[in-house]
């Protein structure tokens, strides 16, 4: 009711599962654990690839310095063999072991450039291209900045024995270090870019852009995370049907974009009193939907009046005040039932009662019972509607 406090159940969003690779001011991705498994691929075939690579010197004669070097040389090719199966086999990956890796890489090529007889011809500053590569695409600002000082050190430490000249060595490794460093620069931007246009075309696929709330997409693939956490927490998952009263008549008096303005006015009232843990979309036209977990149909009840009465006042100056009838229905989610349909069937018996609401007098709330059935959804179709029509 107006001047309750809002409800507060400690239904935090549910934690992102999985590591994040991207950090600092990384735009953000909704994370299903797919990327992070693709992540770990691409690093163990990184780690893999430069084992290989590296052992190749193992079969060249004269390659590699004679005594404990060379026993180096062959454990240093292992460990990369070891890290590459360890990531492989645990599916994912840290943004911190990540880093770790990018550094392992770093060190790798400087036991190589020690280990061979000529760091120029066996040792060359392009065997670092591969720690580049991971580092341009999975680290974000602040380590890259520290993996590129590292390939001007490695680079430096590699090449010394090549040239005894001072200036000699500053030319080779100032080369070499520019092109690894501007390289992996130029991979890191593309990669912000790349992240960029994916986050825009994510929100856009996801929201609606008149209010700025969840669209039917967003709202379907939100229904997993509610039904996992109502069943672990042994709630009720209720769906909320706000249908605004009269919304063809005042767009009829007064034009859409008035009507438009309410619906962006009414958003925002109903943005700032649902819980935060609570799903608001808009489904179409005048309808919206809140998705939320409660404890009993009283508890959603009173959720539903909150919304009932924020939507009466959030008239303002620019447009008239409007009210909404809201229909209410609650479930139990079972093992095994798929949330997506389970989302639809709850939805069909919240509109039933939203037509309830309708019927009874408009801006009120009505409870969906147990005996309310609604009629049949064909498969990738429309709510089915009730035979009156909406006003």
């Amino acid at each position: 009711m107006p001047g309750d406090e809002p409800l507060q159940r400690g239904h935090g969003r549910t934690a992102r599962t999985g590591p994040d690779l991207r950090r600092d001011d990384d735009p953000a991705l909704p994370d299903d654990g797919s990327d992070t498994w693709l992540a770990a691929r691409c690093l163990a075939a990184l780690l893999g690839v430069g084992a290989l690579l590296g052992s190749l010197n193992l079969v060249i004669d004269g390659a590699l310095q004679a005594g404990p070097t060379r026993t180096l040389y062959v454990a240093t090719m292992g460990l990369l063999l070891a890290l590459g199966l360890v990531v492989l086999v645990r599916r994912r990956v840290t943004a911190a072991a990540t880093a770790a890796l990018v550094v392992v890489g770093d060190l790798v090529y400087v036991v190589v450039a020690e280990s061979v007889t000529d760091p120029l011809r066996f040792a060359s500053p392009l065997m670092l291209l591969l720690c580049c590569v991971a580092a341009a695409w999975f680290l974000g600002p602040r380590m890259l900045a520290v993996h590129m000082v590292l390939v001007v050190a490695a680079c430096a430490a590699a090449l010394g024995r090549s040239f005894p000249d001072t200036a000699g060595l500053v030319v080779q490794v100032t080369v070499a270090a520019a092109v690894l460093d501007l390289m992996t620069l130029v991979v890191f931007l593309l990669r912000r870019r790349v992240q960029r246009l994916l986050v825009h075309t994510v929100a856009l696929s996801s929201t609606d852009p008149l209010t700025g709330l969840a669209n039917r997409r967003s709202l379907v693939e939100q229904a997993p995370r509610i039904w996992k956490q109502a069943r672990r927490d042994g709630e009720r998952v209720a769906a909320l049907v706000l249908d605004l009263d009269h919304f063809k008549r005042l767009n009829d008096a007064f034009g859409h974009a008035a009507g438009d303005d309410v619906l962006r006015c009414v958003a925002a009232a109903l943005s700032a009193t649902v819980r935060p843990a609570d799903v608001l979309a808009r489904t179409g036209g005048e309808e919206l939907v809140v998705l939320g977990l409660v404890a009993d149909h009283s508890e959603a009840r009173h959720l539903a009046e909150r919304l009932r009465s924020a939507v009466a006042a959030s008239g303002s100056e620019h447009h008239r005040k409007v009210t909404v009838s809201i229909g209410v229905a609650l479930t139990r989610p079972g093992y095994g039932e798929d949330p997506a349909d389970a989302l639809w069937r709850l939805i069909d018996r919240a509109d039933v009662a939203m037509y309830q609401a309708k019927q009874g007098g408009r801006d009120q709330v009505a409870l969906a019972t147990a005996a309310v059935v609604p009629a049949p959804r064909v498969p990738g179709g429309p709510a089915p509607r009730a035979a009156s029509g909406r006003a």
